[in-house]
């Protein structure tokens, strides 16, 4: 997510950018994540007032910018004896709605769950609780939407390639890049925005020290199929005082999450453990009238966080706040390291590394503030609508296809459907061979895990017979290791 938004930002800025990536786009951490546009209401216990702040702002300016895949989100959180006094819990909703200068989502609302309709799926011993908003977002979407809009400024985007050695020589940063996009490179400045692998690549690859110590923090989810009605999502305190989410999620399943785990290993073999998919139910287990069990997951997925590590007792208490390293000895080419970082941030951590690197490229000021991401060129709370009008220009076309199509493309739905005369037989679920083409074409999907494991979430609904008949329509393999453990 940080790289695709600093070669964006970058791109629009006028300078010339290459971003090369692994493995898919999205392939590890940021599509690993609960799912959420959000300022961190947790966070407020810690102090941790500008990065709370900065996250609220930042909901609004997503929202507005990529409205297909953001969309505002009610967060019920049940109160109980265990909890902080109501009052107190409702002074730390009002910094909430007041910090970042919400404009377009709704402020708390205490409800009373004896009556409240939120209160239906809750034990019956929940009498109290509270209503605030986020937003939810498809966030491995948001990732190709950014790379997507550098490449249209741009950028040259290319994935499955891997950056083995970089040197400074001659005034440059010179690359030698293996994989499909082999071949050598030179850059006035370098950005290693790797996640998980941040100080391996600057220990293998670049050959320096790291400035900054990384916490790798594993977060793992379970999806099971859908325990209320109603498009709200719950917040719940465990007993050990971690914050758990359980969130309406495609349409027919519910997302619980997250864990945190302090993880040692390789990034790329991260999987759920019995333990944590134990933890995840019993925790939401404990609020909901109908228990969840381990026998309820249809698919789980776990990511490795890259945490700055300041040193916290618990994985839990780790910042969420990102640093960025700056090495430029004495003129020469530099390289800026980011260490951390959220999701919901990574627009202004985008714009903070720019601002890092201004003084040794020549560029143009901020912009992404109130630029639309590819396809969200419409009103905020205008889906329903660019949905409706989809279908009257394709009458054929379900409605409930052209909701989805309205929530992956936007605007860019006509242009998909663009010329097509009536309904092809899908590929998988309801995916046909058109969409399929445009995510080849346009979205650099190779596999088909690219396809319905990140680009789309159709893989909760897709047979083996299904996936077979895609991989062999994309002349790839057909392994789908993302069905139960996801990147």
């Amino acid at each position: 997510m940080n790289g695709t938004g600093i070669a964006r930002d970058a791109a629009g800025r006028g300078l010339s950018v290459l971003l090369v990536e692994q493995g898919d786009l999205a392939g590890a951490t940021s599509s690993a994540s609960t799912k959420l546009i959000h300022g961190g209401l947790r966070y407020l216990e810690h102090y941790a007032f500008r990065l709370v702040r900065e996250a609220l702002a930042e909901r609004e300016v997503l929202l507005r910018a990529a409205p297909h895949i953001v969309w505002p989100l009610s967060f019920v959180l049940p109160h109980h004896a265990g909890l902080r006094p109501r009052w107190l819990i409702r002074l730390g909703l009002f910094l909430y709605d007041h910090l970042g200068g919400r404009r377009i989502l709704s402020g708390t609302r205490s409800l009373d769950l004896r009556r409240a309709p939120e209160g239906a799926a809750l034990r019956p011993d929940y009498a109290h609780g509270f209503a605030y908003s986020d937003c939810r977002v498809e966030d491995a979407r948001l990732v190709v939407l950014n790379a997507r809009d550098a490449a249209a400024r741009g950028a040259e985007v290319r994935v499955r390639t891997r950056c083995v050695a970089a040197e400074r020589a001659g005034g440059v940063w010179r690359l030698a890049l293996a994989g499909d996009g082999a071949g050598e490179a030179h850059a006035r400045a370098l950005v290693n925005a790797a996640g998980p692998w941040v100080r391996e690549f600057l220990a293998r690859v670049a050959r320096l020290d790291a400035p900054a110590g990384v916490r790798l923090v594993k977060g793992s989810h379970i999806v099971v199929r859908r325990l209320w009605d109603g498009p709200h999502a719950y917040v719940v305190q465990n007993a050990d005082g971690r914050i758990c989410f359980a969130i309406p999620y495609e349409d027919d399943f519910t997302l619980i999450g997250t864990t945190d785990v302090d993880f040692a290993g390789d990034p790329a073999t991260v999987a759920i453990s019995e333990a944590e998919t134990r933890y995840l139910c019993g925790a939401v287990s404990a609020y909901l009238a109908r228990p969840v069990t381990e026998a309820d997951v249809v698919w789980s997925f776990s990511g490795v966080r890259p945490l700055f590590d300041d040193r916290a007792a618990r994985a839990q208490e780790a910042s969420r706040d990102y640093v960025l390293a700056l090495d430029a000895p004495d003129g020469a080419p530099p390289l800026l390291s980011v260490f951390g970082g959220k999701i919901t941030t990574y627009r202004r951590l985008a714009e903070a590394a720019l601002a890092k690197l201004a003084p040794h490229l020549p560029m143009r000021g901020a912009w992404t503030a109130t630029a639309p991401l590819p396809g969200g060129d419409f009103p905020h709370d205008g889906a329903p609508a660019l949905a409706a009008r989809l279908v009257s220009a394709h009458p054929w076309l379900a409605p409930a296809t052209a909701r989805r199509l309205v929530r992956q493309f936007g605007t860019e739905a006509h242009q998909l459907l663009d010329g097509a005369d009536g309904p092809e037989p899908p590929l998988a679920a309801d995916l046909t061979p058109r969409e399929a083409r445009w995510m080849i074409e346009r979205e650099w999907a190779r596999t088909p895990d690219d396809i319905l494991w990140r680009r789309t979430k159709l893989g909760l609904r897709a047979s083996a017979a299904e996936v077979a008949a895609l991989a062999r329509f994309m002349g790839a393999p057909a392994g789908m290791p993302g069905r139960h453990a996801a990147d």
